[in-house]
């Protein structure tokens, strides 16, 4: 006999208000970072359930938890992990940051701007935890070569890690999060985040070179030491990987024309790199069966962060929860009064109105981030900034860009507003170079502040003169940067004198 389905999730003030409480506790557990982000989110979910089937309060039962996890979140990730893994595999990651470190030439201000555009740069298409994993330790050994603070190089780096990664669907999981609840394409993320993103490069490069003048000004001028280049492990699994990398951004690119989820090609792309790894391997070696059965699973059990996905799919659970008990249909409502009252005040028009609402979400979204784990603000705010999307007047796909850049750009207000600012810490302790909280805290809010305002000049810029001119006119002036740069670099360059370690070659 088969049981009555059971009814629907209970949508009283008593449902929603413990859903309320259960996220709360949350960010304060996140924040206090006393336990696991896993098991904080993993009880969290116990909970929920519990009080649903032993009380009558039903806020989220099992069968509503199918619905709520979105696997094309998940399985992006796991694929991008995977990817990068058999990457990792080849050596290029130390290679490149290798040749970067050569190509500095001896110059403190050049090589803080080289790692600092390198990072970016790899961090719109790796995670950017995996970027400074790589990238902190010869920077670190880049600013002892230089006779440079390890800071000089180290912070700008990170900051740079947080900003790269704003520009593309997969630079950074709250974009990854937004794309997927927004419906967003991969090429939606590029045409209108990648021109103010490189422009908040050169403003990080400005505020670097001001905040560290004395440091280059020192070491400027003395002879670096020699450090030997790295070299490529396996060219011919890099020259496979590189080709299937190129197979899987053309299914990112083509998402309109085929209409695959960004988790496919991701997969199919992670599965073909495992499989010519494999093969690969079993045309040099005889493994034993014991290597057989694991060699593959290396990647699969160490490279793929499964707490990060175990964490993703239970915080997936608990804001179906608020959903489903019509939470976040109040704070959305909350919210559009907020903006409505704020407006009505200042007698804006529509176009004034929806600047308005963006730029609360951006500032908020931008402090919140700084603050508490952007990754759960993030999974919270979809839903909330999806019902206010019909209530607003105008191109409100704005809101999505300004609840992205806030969270994204918000990360490098404190070392714990992203992993990738706990990880550099931690990896640059381990290398001998510490860095305080307080020094941290000083440069990033300043690198936050600056990057938010221009993230809200293109915001306006885009709600009154068009996503298109906006476009051209942020691409036009990162011409003239990069022409003022040139001739600038033309008129000073001057020869390295003989001996120099970091000759041009």
């Amino acid at each position: 006999m088969i049981d009555p389905p059971l009814p629907g999730s209970t949508q009283d003030v008593v449902s929603q208000s413990i859903v309320g409480t259960v996220i709360v506790l949350i960010f304060v557990m996140l924040t206090w970072e006393k336990t696991h982000r896993v098991l904080v989110v993993l009880a969290a979910a116990a909970i929920l359930w519990l009080v649903s089937y032993l009380t009558p309060y039903r806020l989220i039962t099992f069968e509503s938890t199918a619905r709520a996890l979105d696997l094309n979140v998940l399985f992006l990730l796991a694929a991008m992990m995977a990817l990068v893994g058999v990457l990792k595999t080849t050596g290029v990651f130390q290679w490149a940051v290798a040749k970067l470190m050569a190509h500095a030439d001896g110059k403190p201000l050049l090589a803080q701007r080289l790692v600092a555009w390198f990072t970016a740069t790899l961090s719109a298409f790796c995670d950017n935890v995996t970027t400074v994993i790589f990238v902190t330790p010869m920077a670190a050994g880049m600013a002892r070569q230089l006779r440079l603070r390890p800071v000089v190089i180290l912070l700008p780096m990170v900051m740079a890690s947080n900003i790269g990664g704003t520009a593309t669907l997969i630079g950074d999981p709250p974009n990854i999060m937004i794309g997927s609840g927004a419906g967003l394409s991969f090429m939606a993320f590029i045409a209108n985040l990648t021109v103010p993103v490189i422009l908040m490069i050169f403003v990080l490069e400005w505020i670097s070179r001001r905040a560290y003048a004395s440091d280059i000004a020192a070491a400027d001028g003395h002879e670096a030491v020699t450090a030997p280049l790295a070299r490529i492990e396996n060219p011919r699994l890099l020259k496979w990987t590189l080709v299937i990398t190129v197979g899987v951004f053309i299914g990112f690119f083509t998402h309109g024309l085929t209409g695959m989820p960004v988790a496919v090609p991701a997969t199919i792309g992670a599965a073909a790199a495992l499989i010519v790894q494999d093969i690969l391997y079993l045309r040099t070696h005889r493994p034993t069966a014991h290597e057989r059965v694991h060699g593959m699973l290396d990647i699969i059990e160490r490279e793929i962060e499964w707490p990060t996905l175990l964490f993703f799919a239970f915080l997936f659970i608990i804001v179906g929860a608020a959903v489903d008990t019509g939470l976040v249909n109040r704070l959305a409502e909350g919210l559009r009064w907020a903006i409505g009252a704020g407006a009505d005040s200042m007698g804006l028009t529509a176009s004034g109105t929806l600047l308005f609402a963006a730029l609360l979400i951006l500032w908020a979204s931008g402090f919140l981030s700084a603050l508490i784990d952007n990754i759960p603000y993030v999974a919270v705010a979809i839903p909330i900034v999806a019902r206010l999307n019909g209530t607003l007047a105008g191109d409100t796909e704005i809101l999505w860009w300004a609840l992205a850049l806030g969270a994204c750009l918000g990360g490098n207000g404190t070392a714990v507003g992203a992993s990738a600012n706990v990880t550099t810490m931690g990896l640059a302790e381990k290398a001998g170079a510490r860095i305080s909280f307080r020094e941290f805290t000083r440069f990033g809010s300043g690198v936050t502040v600056a990057t938010l305002l221009v993230a809200s000049v293109f915001l306006a810029a885009d709600i009154y003169l068009g996503a298109r001119q906006t476009f051209w006119i942020g691409a036009a002036v990162i011409g003239l940067i990069a022409a003022y740069r040139v001739v600038r670099f033309r008129g000073t360059r001057r020869p390295a004198p003989a001996g120099t370690a970091f000759a041009s070659r």
